[in-house]
């Protein structure tokens, strides 16, 4: 099957859309498949496009055996959300000639958010006579309103406008959760229609490794027991909340230590509240490549996992779950919902109540005073679920028995 990816993230670039996507790129060319990807130029979290692809419209590179054509984007820092939307655009708009450039394909799937590239994916797909398949990891612009992100009404109802067209012209809809596609469905979408495409993790990459020692030197974790938190510092991921069980836990397990790694729009806010607290226990990284992120969950004892006390994040999956899983590292999942229940039912964690400090330092407790056999029937049982449920296999297996329907 000829298959096209079209996407604004890809790597080199880390975060959960440019793994999802590279990881089900490379299932596909393991299974045989022909599989191509368009992208923008590298240039998330920062703002910053390396000097390798600067001054580019397009480029054809492999990457990792995969074909990857890239086209130029108007590359956003930290700025105001106009200037996000003006990035998004001028990929919307270049990414069109990269689709161009793929030939003759058979399906292509458009990852959303931004929300906009599935105009040009839909309007690719009509004269490529290929099928659209509108990959939806994030309601939008539903997300955006409840977040405070967006707030001008016009805008709101126009994007909404768009969201139920691509909707309606989509051949097939795939969802990071089930919450959304109850959602899509419940916008008047077929439920044969609609399949969920959720995060997974790679398991020969990820898996319980002995402690790093360069890392526990580096960070001085002797005898410490570690929480850890990796991924974006954003607003939905509440982190605040997280230094201060930090402070609570500092003033009563003086051998607890937080790692914190990553980068994005709340970074400096963080480091700001980190020292009005006087955290001693807690330790920034900034922004560590992929290929770091098993070193820091050997040295991990739980895996932190926040989100916002929004319902909308009732829906949620995030992908931050399954590598800690995989890796043997149990989960502390402040939020509600979807991803609460798979941490409970499959018992890999513990649940805290999102933006509730006496919940989450109570829960942190709770991991340190843990007996040992307990918090290793969570590490096995977080393995055995990413191998059997979560794995790039099991999952690209179900995408083609959706995508290849009549």
């Amino acid at each position: 099957m000829r298959i096209v990816y079209l996407c604004q993230h890809f790597p080199p670039e880390t975060g959960a859309p440019q793994i999802r996507v590279y990881e089900v790129s490379k299932e596909l060319l393991a299974q045989g498949h022909d599989i191509q990807v368009v992208t923008a130029f590298p240039h998330h979290p920062h703002g910053i496009i390396p000097d390798e692809y600067k001054g580019k419209k397009y480029e054809f590179e492999k990457w990792d055996d995969i074909p990857v054509h890239r086209t130029w984007i108007y590359p956003s820092k930290k700025g105001s959300f106009w200037k996000r939307l003006i990035s998004y655009f001028s990929f919307t708009f270049s990414s069109f000639f990269g689709l161009m450039k793929t030939g003759k394909v058979d399906v292509i799937i458009v990852n959303s958010p931004p929300i906009f590239l599935g105009l040009t994916g839909l309007i690719g797909a009509k004269l490529k006579g290929a099928k659209f398949v509108f990959n939806v990891a994030d309601v939008w612009p539903e997300s955006a309103v409840k977040l405070g992100l967006v707030k001008n009404k016009m805008f709101i109802k126009l994007a909404e406008i768009l969201e139920s067209f691509l909707y309606k012209h989509s051949w097939k809809i795939a969802t990071a959760t089930d919450g959304i596609k109850s959602y899509i469905i419940n916008h008047s979408q077929p439920e044969e229609k609609v399949f969920v495409l959720p995060n997974g993790v790679n398991t020969k990459f990820f898996y319980p490794q002995e402690k790093n020692e360069e890392y526990v030197e580096k960070f001085g974790l002797q005898g410490k027991f570690v929480f850890a938190y990796g991924g974006n510092l954003g607003y939905a991921q509440g982190l605040e909340f997280i230094l201060y069980a930090a402070k609570r836990m500092q003033e009563t397990v003086p051998h607890a230590h937080f790692l914190i790694a990553g980068a994005g729009p709340e970074e400096e806010k963080l480091h700001k509240l980190k020292e009005e607290l006087g955290l001693q226990n807690t330790t920034f990284l900034g922004h560590l490549p992929l290929k770091e992120m098993p070193k820091l969950f050997s040295v991990t004892d739980v895996s932190i996992v926040p989100l916002r006390d929004i319902q909308l994040f009732e829906g949620a999956r995030p992908s931050k779950i399954f590598p800690a899983a995989a890796s043997g590292v149990p989960v502390l999942y402040c939020g509600k919902g979807e991803s609460a229940k798979i941490i409970t039912e499959n018992n890999i964690g513990l649940v805290a109540q999102p933006e509730n400090v006496d919940s989450m330092s109570e829960k942190m407790f709770e991991f340190v005073e843990m007996k040992v056999n307990d918090r290793k029937a969570m590490e096995e049982n977080g393995r055995r679920l990413a191998e059997d449920e979560y794995s790039w296999t099991t999952i690209v297996n179900d995408l083609l028995q959706n995508i290849t329907q009549k």
